[in-house]
């Protein structure tokens, strides 16, 4: 079984915590779980703990030469805080569903680029991406119930996300275990 630990970096750690956070809140206000919270209630910790806080973990990220994951916090701090800073703005639905919806691309792309680095990052970015498609369609369609469905799926990238530092933290398994591709396959062929 495949036990891989990882320490991770501090910068990472610390940028996962708040991308977790940050999903957890934007996620669960969505959702209408909690009775009176709302999206518009994430905004202080999107502005500050999602903007500025990860993006200054990504600018770390790039100083200890780890460029993947410099794109991803930077970039991502960068949305956050540009939703945050036009949350109060008026703008049509479909105004806020285009920028949902770009916001989406950049969470495909850095799905994508994680397919390599580790199925923590894939799996948050991942459940991102859906998240946030399936919220600009509700923006575009003024459909709450798919926004519900959105908000669970950013419940879920921020679960994700903070296990991810957690198990930095704690030292737990990373990794999930390996399996054979199928019956007869051994390691040699």
């Amino acid at each position: 079984m495949d036990n891989d630990v990882s320490a991770g970096s501090t910068t990472t750690t610390l940028g996962h915590l708040a991308l977790g956070i940050t999903l957890l809140a934007f996620g669960l206000g969505y959702t209408d779980v909690i009775d009176g919270v709302s999206a518009a209630d994430a905004v202080s910790l999107a502005h500050y703990v999602g903007g500025v806080a990860l993006f200054v973990a990504g600018l770390f990220a790039f100083r200890d030469r780890d460029a993947a994951t410099g794109t991803a916090f930077s970039g991502v701090g960068a949305l956050w805080f540009t939703w945050a800073v036009t949350s109060g703005n008026q703008m049509s639905d479909n105004a806020a569903g285009l920028f949902l919806l770009l916001f989406a691309l950049v969470a495909l792309s850095l799905t994508l680029g994680a397919a390599g680095g580790g199925v923590l990052d894939q799996g948050t970015y991942g459940l991102f991406f859906v998240s946030l498609l399936l919220l600009a369609i509700a923006r575009f369609a003024d459909n709450d119930g798919l926004a519900k469905i959105g908000g669970w799926f950013a419940v879920a990238a921020g679960a994700v996300a903070w296990y991810a530092a957690t198990a930095a933290l704690a030292k737990w398994p990373t990794a999930l275990p390996g399996r054979a591709a199928g019956r007869g396959v051994t390691a040699t062929g």
